[in-house]
This record gives C-alpha cells, sequence and structure tokens, in this order.
C-alpha cells in the first residue's frame, strides 16, 4: 500500500512540475517577442533593490497597515512553504516528518514558527478579502478588475486560507496520534504544536484508525492544494511573487522620469540646427517610431506586464485617473499582458504568428488613454515591484505621433512652431526678442 502511495505520489508531482514548465516555457516565449535590451548599471545595485523591493516589500510599508499584512502573507508563503520539501521527500521515500529525527528538539520550534506565520496568513487573507468584498476599496473595484481579475483576486484569498486551515489541522491529528503513541505517530515529535494544540479537541474524540485516515487526507489535500496552486500562478495575477524577483533586479536604474532618446530623432533635430551635416544624394532609410504592438516593445516591458500585481496603486496615484479621464496605468500593463497571451496562443495554433489584424495600440488601448497621461511618473514611483506603465504609454505615444500624426490640433500647432520657429510660440526667431524693445 505505502509502495502504490508513493507511486501516485511521484506521478502527480511529476505531472504538476511538467504542466508548470510548458508554461513558463510559453511565457517565456511570450515574452521574448518583444525587443532584446541590453542591461546596463551596477549588478550590486540591482541585487540590492531585489533585497529592498522585491523581497523586503519596502514600498509596502508606507502603508503601515496594508503593508504589514501583506507581508504576513509573503513571508507565509515563501517560510511556510519550506515544509513543502519535507512533504515532497516523505512523499518520494514514504517516511513520516522526515527532518524530526535529524533536527531534534529544533524541529518543533520550526514548526512553531510555522503555525503561527500560518495564523497571520489567515488573518491577512480575512482582512484583505473583507477590504476588497465589504469595504470595497475604490482601487480594488474599479471597472479595469470587472470579472476575471477580480474573481482571480478571492480565488487566491480563499485558496490561501484552504491552505493554511490544512496544514494547521493535519497537525492538530498528527499530535494526537503523536500523544497516543499510535503506529510511526508516536516518534515523530509532534506533540505540543503552539498553534493547531488548540484545535487538538475537535479530533481528540475519533478512533486511532480514523484519525490517521483524516491526517492522511489532510496531507494528501494539501500537497496537492499546493502543486495545483503552483500551476494556477501562471495565470493568476499573483504570478508577481515569481517574476517580481527578475522584474525588481532588471529594472532601469535611471532616475524617475528619464526618458530615453530616440536616435534617429536626434539626428533629425542635429539637421534642423546643422544643415551643412544632412547627408545629400541618398535616400535615408524609412525609421520605425515608437510601439504598435508588443514586437515593438522591450522584452524587459513585457516582462514588466507578466509582473503586474494589479494592486492599482499606480492608478491611484494618476492624477489622469484620478480627475475622470480614461488612462488607467494597471489597464496598460492587463492589456499588454492580454495582447501578448493572444499573440502566443496565435503562434502556438499556427507555428508562426499569422497577422490578425490587431493591434495592442487602437485595439486594446485607445489614444484617448495615451493623450490623458501627463507623464508625471506617479505611477513608477507608486509600483510596489518596480514596473513602469509610463515606459509603454511613451512608446505607443510615439508610434500614435510621429507614425500615424495622429494627435489633437492644439499639439499639431505646437509641433509645427517647434519645426518651423524652434519654439513653441508662433513668432518667428527673428521677432523673438521684441518684447524687450517694445519695452524700452
Amino acid at each position: 500500500m505505502h509502495v502504490l502511495q508513493e507511486i501516485v505520489f511521484i506521478v502527480l508531482l511529476l505531472v504538476a512540475v511538467v504542466v508548470f514548465a510548458r508554461k513558463m516555457k510559453v511565457i517565456g516565449r511570450n515574452i521574448r517577442l518583444g525587443k532584446e535590451e541590453q542591461v546596463k548599471g551596477d549588478a550590486l545595485k540591482r541585487w540590492k533593490n531585489v533585497l529592498l523591493y522585491a523581497l523586503g516589500q519596502k514600498k509596502m510599508f508606507r502603508y503601515p497597515l496594508v503593508g504589514t499584512l501583506h507581508f504576513f502573507i509573503y513571508a507565509g508563503f515563501i517560510i511556510i512553504n519550506l515544509e513543502i520539501l519535507e512533504i515532497v521527500l516523505d512523499g518520494i521515500l514514504g517516511t513520516h516528518r522526515l527532518f524530526s529525527a535529524p533536527l531534534g528538539g529544533l524541529y518543533p520550534l520550526l514548526i512553531n514558527g510555522f503555525e503561527v506565520l500560518a495564523i497571520l496568513v489567515l488573518l491577512a487573507c480575512v482582512v484583505f478579502l473583507i477590504r476588497r468584498n465589504v469595504l470595497k476599496v475604490k482601487r480594488l473595484n474599479t471597472a479595469d478588475l470587472k470579472g476575471w481579475p477580480r474573481r482571480d483576486a478571492n480565488i487566491i484569498l480563499v485558496t490561501e486560507i484552504g491552505l493554511m486551515t490544512l496544514f494547521l489541522v493535519m497537525n492538530a491529528c498528527d499530535s494526537v496520534l503523536s500523544q497516543r503513541g499510535y503506529g510511526h505517530y508516536g516518534s515523530s515529535l509532534t506533540v505540543g504544536f503552539l498553534v493547531s494544540s488548540y484545535l487538538q479537541p475537535l479530533v481528540s474524540g475519533l478512533h486511532s484508525p480514523a484519525l490517521e485516515g483524516l491526517e492522511r487526507g489532510f496531507w494528501w489535500l494539501h500537497i496537492t492544494g499546493i502543486l495545483t496552486f503552483l500551476n494556477y500562478l501562471p495565470y493568476s495575477k499573483h504570478f508577481h511573487i515569481i517574476l517580481g524577483f527578475p522584474n525588481t533586479y532588471y529594472a532601469p536604474l535611471d532616475p524617475p522620469g528619464k526618458m530615453v532618446n530616440m536616435p534617429g530623432v536626434q539626428q533629425e533635430v542635429t539637421y534642423v540646427f546643422h544643415p551643412e551635416l544632412a547627408p545629400t544624394g541618398v535616400e535615408a532609410t524609412p525609421q520605425h517610431f515608437g510601439a504598435k504592438d508588443v514586437f515593438d516593445l522591450s522584452r524587459l516591458q513585457l516582462l514588466q506586464a507578466y509582473s503586474c500585481t494589479e494592486c492599482g496603486r499606480c492608478s491611484a496615484a494618476c492624477p489622469a485617473n484620478q480627475t475622470g479621464k480614461k488612462l488607467s496605468p494597471r489597464k496598460i500593463m492587463m492589456d499588454t499582458r492580454d495582447r501578448m497571451e493572444e499573440i502566443g496562443r496565435n503562434t502556438q495554433m499556427n507555428g508562426t504568428f499569422q497577422d490578425d489584424g490587431k493591434t495592442l495600440l487602437h485595439d486594446y488601448i485607445s489614444p484617448e488613454e495615451l493623450r490623458a497621461c501627463t507623464t508625471c511618473n506617479a505611477c513608477v514611483t507608486e509600483c510596489p515591484v518596480s514596473i513602469s506603465p509610463l515606459s509603454i504609454i511613451l512608446e505607443l505615444r510615439r508610434a500614435l505621433v510621429m507614425e500615424e500624426s495622429n494627435a489633437p490640433q492644439e499639439w499639431n500647432n505646437l509641433f509645427s512652431n517647434v519645426e518651423n520657429n524652434f519654439a513653441p510660440w508662433k513668432f518667428s526667431p527673428e521677432d523673438r526678442g521684441n518684447w524687450a524693445t517694445d519695452s524700452l
């Protein structure tokens, strides 16, 4: 019987790992749809950012209550799941609490720590469910989260509560069986865990064989839930748990708000001021400006789209969004990710991408949204995992203006004046100093 259980567990584990690896391969392929970008800057500073922002959640603690609750969930996810190593080895080897004997008295201390974190995770998830569904915090209940994104957040929170509950009840059953000295439980050092001991009265009335069956059932549900959760992550906004680390590492180190100039445009401006430098007799090669689709964005920008937490802090800080305009930086990232996924499915189905008549610009993100952006950088400043919706907005707006000449008349007047008069105003350069003469 034990051999059969080991075989079933190994098959379950292999299936889960293979399915997860295949999805990761698809996501990697989607990210590589973008243009390759050279990573510049101090590697030490990048690792520091990973420790501060991805691991340490530094930006979250600007909001102490929410930051603390989020840290409970995050720490619980990272630390409590260290027990998965023991569960996996137990499942493969057919053992029970493999680490209890080697660790001795340290083992109960570790499990007690895990149980305290489990309770903190439970409480944090309950609070977040209340904030989303009862208090209805505005940034978590906007139109861009309608449908699947809102359900996804609730599914994750409920799943976390379920996994932590299974963990605690499993420990309670284990402790009772250990106290009774029943079978192999008598030597597993699981007596008197800090939190699950309060649950023991709920199960202590069961006969030992029934209690063993309950403990084994919770063990299987717990590990199956974890493996299912692992494969759910790539379809969820909570994928940032994994991608937040590389995203923070590769995030630009330039000062916030610094825009990347386009060499082709700089060259043209140089020719305007210094016509003698312009090439003669050679037809210039047409240049592509900005981005119309995900192929024109960088791989970092596509990685950021997958890393988006959908927390909405970017949109809550966006002055355009807060004054009722259509722009939502969160939606920009979600739309970019959705377009990537659509192209990925197209490629997988046809072998190579077949033109579907759609683009990220217009079909997903409208000119109205792009024009509303003030480039104030608030969205970049607020993002807890160093995502820059602004960089995508700028690239799409460049294509809109420079390739399609699609801009409001006020903008076109300004562009025309800059081109002809080298200033935003409709005065020739010769007349620009007349104000000083007239004032004398």
